[in-house]
């Protein structure tokens, strides 16, 4: 469970109802991973600022099954990220402005200060669970679909 969603537990009535929306407004929107074995549903949130993917899934000690985030750079190009202040291993999919994905980091070490570079040129990167990529059977050539991609 959630730091958010075991906080709205803990609060009760409206101070919940209003910890849930916000907790919901940052997972409102979906991607699909499509790969070999279907079409994966995730919830994600949104980093499309330079302070919200400098922060992205720092700090937080858990993320809930089907979800993560994806990282939008605005614009194609060589990216890399790193796991400072990470507290969870995760899988990064970098895509690119098509929606393929081109290279898959699998279960980057929490704390890492190692940066982890896309390899190619990309517009995306989505971070899901370490693990998770494996659990839907994710590879290179595979496509992500949401609407910030255009290649739909």
């Amino acid at each position: 469970m959630s730091t958010f969603f075991a906080r709205a537990a803990q609060v009760g009535g409206a101070a919940a109802a209003m910890v849930l929306m916000l907790a919901s407004a940052a997972f409102a929107d979906t991607a699909t991973l499509i790969t070999e074995t279907g079409a994966h549903a995730i919830e994600v949130e949104v980093a499309d600022t330079p302070s919200e993917r400098e922060i992205g899934l720092m700090n937080r000690e858990s993320l809930a099954e089907g979800t993560g985030m994806l990282f939008d750079f605005r614009e194609s190009r060589p990216v890399s990220m790193w796991m400072k202040n990470t507290l969870i291993p995760l899988d990064m999919l970098f895509v690119d402005k098509d929606g393929t994905i081109v290279r898959i980091a699998r279960n980057a070490k929490p704390h890492s200060l190692e940066t982890i570079p896309s390899g190619k040129t990309v517009r995306f990167v989505l971070e899901i669970n370490g693990g998770a990529a494996a659990t839907y059977g994710a590879k290179a050539g595979d496509k992500l679909e949401h609407s910030l991609i255009k290649g739909r």
